[in-house]
């Protein structure tokens, strides 16, 4: 073993005074780590929500233009049909 010297005995002492301080500040930054895990999950499904929301108001939209213009082209089509018995005839 090395013989006890001032440079030992500092090396010891900051040591022996870190460990303590890891092990007593090791819960509280795991909890802080999960915490941060769950807030940047719950943004995360916050985020795929809205976007969710978005494209269903996209697809909605557009079905309901789709509709729109197939209630307007149902005259257009039966005069369409009107005209082409007429001519048939």
């Amino acid at each position: 073993m090395a013989n006890p010297t001032p440079v030992n005995n500092q090396i010891t002492d900051a040591v022996t005074q870190t460990n303590p301080q890891v092990v007593k500040e090791a819960p509280a930054v795991v909890i802080g780590n999960l915490y941060q895990t769950l807030v940047h999950s719950t943004g995360l499904m916050f985020e795929n929500s809205v976007s969710t929301q978005q494209q269903i108001s996209t697809l909605s939209q557009a079905a309901i233009t789709q509709g729109v213009i197939q209630i307007y082209s149902i005259d257009t089509v039966a005069d369409a049909m009107s005209v082409w018995k007429m001519l048939s005839a």
